[in-house]
């Protein structure tokens, strides 16, 4: 997986995309399903958790199209929104450290009870940390001083 890029699997004829490495489309169902329940019941996410709506049903199909083709699976997201432009789509909301943070939080918990191949989670995690840590659209972020980014 290449994190440098949005949708960022980069992948050759004997590599196996991450999307099936952690069980396909079942996975990352499960995987957004817990997300959101982790989001709903910690306390630390309840900030984050406000930003959305109280009917997560349309965001949760639309994180689950982004992580299918983000991984290497069926391409869902792109045909439907585009180029992800994830940075500019949450600039309508307030992110810094304690906010990417609870997010991660909520998105370990969610690996743990949903990976089970611990590499496989691990490069998840280490993916979706950079990518976390770039949303941040908050004064005095380095990536916005062109240092850090992803």
């Amino acid at each position: 997986m290449n994190s440098g890029e949005e949708f960022g699997v980069s992948e050759t004829t004997t590599e196996i995309a991450m999307f099936d490495r952690i069980g396909g489309a079942l996975a990352i169902d499960r995987l957004v399903e817990a997300f959101y329940g982790y989001m709903d019941s910690f306390p630390q996410a309840k900030k984050i958790r406000d930003m959305h709506d109280v009917d997560l049903g349309p965001v949760k199909k639309v994180l689950k199209r982004y992580l299918s083709e983000w991984t290497g699976g069926p391409k869902l997201y792109s045909p439907e929104k585009g180029h992800p432009r994830l940075r500019q789509r949450h600039m309508g909301f307030p992110i810094g450290n304690a906010e990417r943070d609870a997010w991660l939080l909520c998105m370990r918990q969610a690996l743990g009870e949903t990976i089970a191949d611990p590499a496989a989670r691990a490069e998840l995690d280490a993916n979706m940390t950079k990518l976390a840590d770039w949303m941040r659209n908050q004064a005095d972020n380095p990536h916005d001083r062109g240092e850090g980014r992803p």
